[in-house]
């Protein structure tokens, strides 16, 4: 979908959009049947490829976690104690929180985890509505985004240093003009 004045309208076009979600791309999660907001990038964390679901730390008020507990008997769910998570306008089902599970799961548990092929993305920068499923959520790694804050830092640092030494140098110049 995309915003034209005063209206949405669907875009068919996927080559103005890159597969690949940017981790900094502003975006909102919805309901792909009702379009309700359930999350936005701000929350996301990562997507998990064996389940094709969306990482969350948090979600809106508008999901729902249903309040009976499922035991997974197959697939990747196999021996995995969730939750299901409903939109709470149309009832839809849109994932699952893992609340016990083997340890190959054990790094999702208590995460909301949004069902790609139930998810619309919204995307601010492009005013365009795709499916989930034509993105990937790939996070970098935190080393890699330390590592860049850490070279941002220095430069800044290396910058104030050159500034501490010409205000130094000016300082002394203006006292022997001075005298």
């Amino acid at each position: 979908m995309e915003f034209d004045e005063s209206r949405i309208m669907k875009q068919t076009k996927s080559s103005k959009m890159s597969k690949e979600a940017d981790h900094k791309q502003r975006m909102t999660l919805h309901c792909r049947h009702c379009n309700t907001v359930l999350g936005d990038s701000h929350g996301i964390c990562g997507e998990i490829k064996c389940l094709d679901s969306i990482l969350c730390l948090r979600v809106t008020d508008d999901v729902v976690v249903s309040a009976s507990m499922e035991l997974g008997q197959k697939g990747e769910m196999a021996k995995c104690i969730y939750s299901s998570l409903e939109c709470r306008v149309c009832c839809s089902a849109v994932g699952k929180v893992i609340h016990s599970a083997p340890s190959r799961l054990a790094m999702v548990r208590s995460l909301f985890l949004l069902n790609k092929a139930n998810i619309s993305c919204y995307i601010f920068k492009r005013s365009l509505m795709v499916k989930a499923s034509t993105l990937t959520f790939d996070v970098k790694p935190l080393k890699e985004s330390m590592d860049m804050m850490k070279l941002q830092f220095e430069v800044q640092l290396e910058e104030m240093t050159r500034i501490k030494i010409r205000l130094a140098e000016t300082s002394v110049t203006s006292k022997l003009v001075k005298k």
